[in-house]
């Protein structure tokens, strides 16, 4: 009988493992749309606070457009519409918007309003919180400002030892939203250890697409030798695709806002790269690194589909039947 062998990797045909669902989720199409309508129903300029989404190239886009992202609300001149980012901001924003005189459109993802009311209910319930998330995110500091005497961070498993509560029979946990499940459900299980009647929210809090996505790099991790995912180095969830796929056993994977940012080094001995990009990533850029890898002889893309999204999210409210400049000129004159 004849000694089978292997085929070397680098007679392999190389391909690309294409990830579905990828990029935009409908709270970040949601909340670009949003800035792209004010600007068209208002004209420039439309002031943001913080980046819209955690995107640079859609933070750029935008600007050019007539965006002016500024870090603060107290930073816009009074008369001037603000809109709030997607990733929700405390109600003192909201007190430092009308103090200042502005207009003001709301985009926080539907989801991460979903947290923000389950923290008012268990705070007037008493509650002590424990929000699993990253300190500085800006979705924990809008989630934290909704209940800031009930709130306490807890950063990872790591974090447990050092909870304390008033009452263990009245302890639930939320979470930030962009977080890995399996990251999470770690520090849920450590929090349960200490505290045996610990409450989960209503429904789970980690978003729809983030699961979705880390479960498609999951697949990817299994078949490739590596993974690009394409995201900016301050989205939450984008870094999250990265850990995950490494996780999961891959021999490397990368994070890369552009298709200039790859190393050619790292497609040496690859035959199958595995490819995705975060929830506030425009698939123009994977569509850019598809070309990339194509002119390098990856020009065989496979679909790797693990589920379907249809979900889409309304316009914030304040962008339908209603004139916010005239709201603004009128915050004005009652100065």
């Amino acid at each position: 009988m004849g000694r089978m062998t292997a085929t070397p990797a680098t007679n392999r045909p190389k391909r690309v493992l294409l990830a579905a669902p990828r990029g935009y989720c409908a709270g970040v199409d949601r909340a670009v749309i949003a800035v792209e309508k004010a600007l068209e129903q208002y004209g420039a300029p439309i002031y943001v606070r913080h980046e819209i989404v955690h995107n640079k190239y859609v933070v750029q886009t935008l600007e050019r457009k007539g965006a002016i992202f500024v870090d603060q609300a107290t930073e816009v001149p009074p008369g001037n519409i603000v809109m709030f980012s997607a990733h929700g901001v405390a109600p003192t924003v909201h007190e430092e918007a009308r103090v200042g005189r502005l207009a003001t459109i709301d985009a926080t993802c539907p989801l991460v309003t979903k947290v923000h009311k389950e923290a008012v209910r268990f705070a007037k319930d008493d509650f002590d919180i424990l929000l699993i998330g990253h300190e500085g995110h800006e979705e924990v500091i809008g989630t934290s400002g909704e209940a800031p005497d009930h709130i306490q961070l807890v950063d990872g498993p790591e974090d447990v030892a050092k909870v304390e509560v008033r009452d263990p029979s009245r302890v639930v946990w939320l979470s930030q939203t962009t977080l890995s499940v399996d990251e999470t459900m770690e520090t849920v299980d450590a929090l349960k250890e200490k505290f045996p009647q610990l409450i989960s929210p209503p429904s789970d809090d980690i978003c729809y697409a983030t699961q979705n996505r880390q479960t498609a790099i999951k697949e990817l991790a299994g078949q490739a030798e590596l993974v690009i995912v394409v995201g900016s180095k301050n989205s939450s969830n984008s870094i999250r695709m990265v850990e995950v796929a490494k996780q999961a056993g891959v021999p490397a994977a990368y994070l890369v806002d552009f298709a200039s940012e790859i190393d050619e080094a790292w497609l040496e001995g690859v035959t199958s790269v595995g490819l995705s990009s975060g929830a506030s990533v425009p698939d123009v850029l994977v569509q850019e690194v598809l070309e990339w890898l194509a002119e390098r002889g990856y020009a065989d893309v496979e679909i790797v589909k693990t589920a379907d999204e249809s979900l889409t999210f309304s316009l914030p409210k304040e962008l339908r039947n209603k004139d916010l400049r005239a709201e603004a000129a009128a915050l004005l004159e009652n100065e």
